[in-house]
């Protein structure tokens, strides 16, 4: 989100910033990883070794970001520009590249707001922080990060825009979606083109809904907190709490952890359950009875959260109304859309009324098409990716793909060594080595 104070005019400035600075830069960031084997790439851009880089990248790292207005300019006086030699278009100062790129970076280009700024602006009441349901107890780490932090930006969305519905847009196995529904109350459309993810999605949903009220008995049991009397809403199955209790406990476990691991799998196998042959036909009427009370308010009209998983290929051209009947207006979102699809999205939000916010995390760049790259035509059908800005459009600008995959690399993942499968980059390096001195072959593929 861009903060009210940059005006269009501003923003385009600092566009061509971005892109005067990527023109110095693009060639080092096109060249592909083998071809550092096969064909020197060091030497042709860089003029100083790759311990005095790797220096240079842990030096900046302990230094605090520069800003735009501070860096434009200051390359010229010494003689660089941006890091690079203007004669031999060389890199001769790694300090003053890396001292470049993090100023013509968002944060340094002062254009956007953080995450925790956004959502401190958007959150109405200070009191509405935090959710029952912490997603690390059934997601990794990384992904419950994820959710648990955009899951807050579309409530306060929805909150803002006065809206509850959401339209989530390659929902994939629906841990964003299944969040949001139970844990903030939307009513949310998980859209995937897979009908593998869709029905496993709702089957995830399902297991989710019957037990949440379940998980939040052992949660606050966990925590020393009163017990209070927990009735789930599924026929003949309420006792799956009872097959937690008398469940054993295993050294080092997390019995909280365990089941709900085993929930989000579609093969968990619900062992000790309490079937309803064993049970009494008192007990039954009683259970019976409870059910029908619960489901009473949802058959008299109550809508509640519900988490609706749809399988359908989603374009910009994609009418949801057709789509989604029961679509009002409503936040679309979207946690890593891969390549053309958050376009789409940005799109499809701004040609529909009924989308009164958009919140998307892109991802998979090196599958963003480009409409200026060199045969971007030939495997490209409809509208490209990239550029959706008339300004960039009007120059005719693009990255080129192997920018785009460079893009996907996280810089401090790439310095320890990870991210990169270095052993069979080098092998690949060997087979085009043998491609092009034994077969004449000289097209990186």
């Amino acid at each position: 989100m861009i903060p009210s104070s940059v005006g269009l005019v501003e923003l385009r400035q600092r566009i061509d910033e971005v892109t005067r600075f990527l023109a110095a830069t693009v060639g080092i960031a096109n060249a592909h990883t083998v071809e550092f084997y096969t064909h020197d790439v060091w030497s042709s851009f860089v003029a100083v070794s790759p311990e005095e880089v790797l220096t240079a990248i842990e030096t900046s790292g302990r230094q605090g970001e520069p800003q735009l207005q501070q860096q434009s300019g200051s390359t010229e006086q010494r003689g660089t520009t941006f890091g690079f030699c203007p004669d031999t278009k060389r890199l001769v100062d790694a300090h003053e590249l890396l001292r470049a790129a993090k100023a013509h970076s968002l944060p340094g280009m002062g254009v956007c707001m953080s995450r925790d700024e956004l959502v401190e602006s958007l959150r109405r009441d200070p009191s509405e922080l935090g959710v029952e349901l912490e997603a690390d107890e059934f997601m990794n780490s990384k992904k419950s990060h994820e959710v648990q932090s955009m899951a807050e930006v579309v409530d306060c969305l929805a909150k803002r825009c006065g809206v509850k519905q959401v339209v989530d847009v390659g929902s994939g196995k629906g841990y964003l979606s299944s969040f949001l529904s139970l844990q903030h109350g939307l009513r949310v459309f998980g859209i995937d083109s897979s009908s593998a993810n869709t029905h496993g999605a709702q089957e995830r949903n399902r297991k989710l809904k019957k037990f949440s009220k379940v998980y939040q008995k052992h949660r606050k049991a966990a925590k020393g907190e009163p017990e209070r009397q927990v009735v789930t809403d599924i026929k003949s199955e309420e006792e799956e709490d009872e097959s937690l209790k008398d469940k054993p406990e295993t050294p080092d476990s997390n019995p909280i952890e365990e089941f709900f691991f085993s929930l989000m799998s579609l093969e968990v196998i619900q062992s000790g359950r309490t079937f309803s042959s064993s049970l009494t036909d008192e007990e039954r009427q009683r259970r019976k009875r409870e059910n029908l009370e619960r489901k009473a308010p949802s058959r008299n009209g109550a809508t509640g959260a519900v988490f609706s998983p749809l399988t359908s290929y989603v374009t910009a051209e994609t009418q949801l109304r057709e789509l989604i009947q029961e679509l009002e207006d409503a936040v679309l979102v979207g946690l890593h859309t891969c390549g053309d699809l958050a376009p789409s999205m940005l799109r499809m939000f701004a040609a529909r009324p009924e989308l009164l916010a958009v919140c998307s995390v892109g991802c998979c760049y090196n599958k963003l098409s480009e409409e200026f790259e060199p045969d971007a035509h030939d495997c490209s059908c409809g509208p490209f990716g990239f550029p959706l800005s008339q300004h960039l459009r009007r120059r005719s600008w693009f990255c080129g793909r192997n920018a785009r995959m460079s893009a996907c690399l996280a810089l401090e993942r790439v310095t320890l060594g990870h991210g990169i499968q270095m052993e069979s980059l080098f092998y690949r390096a060997v087979l085009h080595v043998i491609l092009r001195d034994h077969y004449g072959a000289y097209k990186s593929v």
